[in-house]
This record gives C-alpha cells, structure tokens and sequence, in this order.
C-alpha cells in the first residue's frame, strides 16, 4: 500500500502566491497536503477553506485544528454555495488537485481499484448516489458502452459491455475481481504493464462520480470568485480533465467573442478574465520516482485580470 503523498505539494503552493492575510480554496482537501502548506505561509489573518465529498476526507479535516482552517462536505462543483455560506465574497486562489487520493485507491472497500477484491462501489461521496454495481446493473448495453468508450478511450468498449451484460444474466455484477475479469476475458489484446481493465474502472469511476461534470461546473465559478491578481491552480491526472481545463483558461485568456466586423477600437473590446502563468508543470524524476502515481499529473496556472 502506497502511503498518500500530495502530487506537486510545492509547486502548486508556490503558483498561489500566498499572501499572509489571504483566503484561499482548497477545493480537494483528500488528506490535506495542499491546505496545511498553504496554513504554514499564512499569517493569523488568513483562512484556507478546504472543500470534500468524500467523508473519510471530513473526517481526516477534523483532526486540522486550526482557526484559519474550515472544511465543507461539497463536491467543487458547489464551490460558489460554500463560500456564500461562509459569508465570504472574493479570494486570493484556488486549488484543485483532481482524480483519486491514495486512500481510495487502497482501500478495497471503496471499490475503486482491482488490485483487491472488494464491493464495486466507486462513489466518492458513499452517503449518496448509485454505486458503480447499481449503475451497471441497470444500464443497457449501449449505454456501458458509451460510457467506458468516452470515459476511458477504450477501444474494445462494446466488447466489455457486451460481456458484462452477458455477465449480469447469471447474477451482480457487484465485485471488483469479477469484473476486472469479465473486462480481461473480453478484450482481445493488452497493453504492454498495463490492466485490461484500467480503462474500464476509470471510466465507471469518472462516470459515477461526475467527475467531467463537476469540473465544468466549478470551473466558471472561479471567474467570480477570484479578485484580481488571484490565482487559480488545476493539477490533473486524465486527459479528459487536462483538455477541459486548458480549453476553460485559453478562452478566459481571450477577448470576449464579437460578431466580425463590429466596429469598436481596441479599447472598447471586451477585456480577457484571465492570463495565463508560465507552461504546463509536470512532476521531476525525482517525485515520480518517490511516489508512481504522480506520473501522469500537469499542473496548469491562471491569474484574475482586475475588472
């Protein structure tokens, strides 16, 4: 079992800028390495404001016993109905550190990972939703699918959900060796040091949770809730996630669509929301190294224009 190592800890504390009186979003607290990094820059006049869904996450917040420190059982995609709770307007930055934490990974009770046998549960948030066993018991064919195809860019998507509807006949769906096997007997070749059924899981994890739904809804909000010269800092694992949130600071880097050929001057044109900070910033040897699961992350760094 890997132990929970936060991915780019130091570079995504440094690409906020932290200042000492500041308010900043943690909107991914998992097991809290960006927010105490972010504490230990403050001064007594700053707050992190950590957001989960997860209530093991929650539950790991509380043992964070720090005046500057309030945690929020939310998904992102709530951000804007936190922070208005709390009784508070705009921010100096925020963080999101997406995809899975270790301790989900590990633990097989949570069904996210077919390296143990466990429910095939896969929610985030387990006071709420269908779980991933549910889901796939009540869907079509068609609609396993599409799923795993968009979600996982698997090629032999039909295959696996024909294979799991097969399955299903004779019983649940309803453990995560059950299906990483059903996956492995249905695709007709492998990747090389790779599962058959990688793509399958993160596509069923991806889909249950929300997870492409919940950035594009959180995304925008930071719009609003960043003051000038605010930081917004996006690590992603997936390219799904990647290509939303490069797409979402590129067009907030840009001048308001116009019809051609308004006549306006330079001045008059619609002024960009955001500028974009530095390259792309991957995790060195060194991390990947140490900690594996930081091989596929990119951080991507935007800044509030003042209005």
């Amino acid at each position: 079992m890997i132990p929970h190592q936060t991915v780019l800890l130091e570079e995504a504390v440094e690409a906020l800028l932290v200042k000492p009186e500041g308010i900043y979003v943690d909107a991914t607290f998992g097991r809290g390495g960006h927010s105490r990094e972010i504490l230990a820059r403050l001064g007594p006049g700053g707050r992190v404001i950590a957001l989960d869904r997860d209530t093991q996450a929650v539950a790991a917040a509380a043992q964070l016993s720090d005046p500057r420190f309030a945690i929020a059982h939310a998904g992102f995609g709530g951000l804007r109905d936190v922070l208005q709770r709390l009784g508070v307007g705009r921010v100096n930055g925020v963080l999101f550190d997406l995809g899975v934490s270790s301790p989900q990974f590990d633990e097989a009770e949570r069904g996210f990972s077919f390296r143990f046998d466990g429910p095939l549960d896969m929610r985030m948030d387990t006071s709420r939703g269908p779980t991933a066993a549910q889901w796939l018991e009540q869907a079509s064919e068609q609609e396993i699918g599409e799923v795993i195809r968009r979600y996982g860019e698997e090629r032999f998507a039909k295959q696996i959900a024909r294979a799991i509807v097969a399955a299903r006949s004779g019983g649940p769906v309803d453990r995560t060796r059950q299906l990483a096997q059903i996956v492995a007997k249905a695709v007709p070749s492998r990747e090389p040091s790779k599962d058959p059924a990688t793509r399958t899981f993160q596509a069923l994890r991806i889909h249950i949770n929300k997870e492409l739904e919940e950035l594009a809804l959180a995304l925008p909000q930071c719009v609003e809730i960043l003051g000038g010269g605010g930081r917004l800092v996006v690590i992603s694992f997936h390219s799904l996630e990647d290509r939303i949130v490069k797409q979402f600071m590129r067009g907030q880097a840009q001048p308001g669509n116009l019809p051609v050929r308004l006549p306006l001057r330079a001045d008059q044109l619609p002024k960009p929301r955001f500028r974009l900070v530095g390259k792309p910033v991957f995790p060195a040897e060194a991390e990947i190294a140490s900690n594996p699961r930081s091989r596929s992350a990119v951080m991507r760094v935007a800044e509030r224009v003042a209005a």
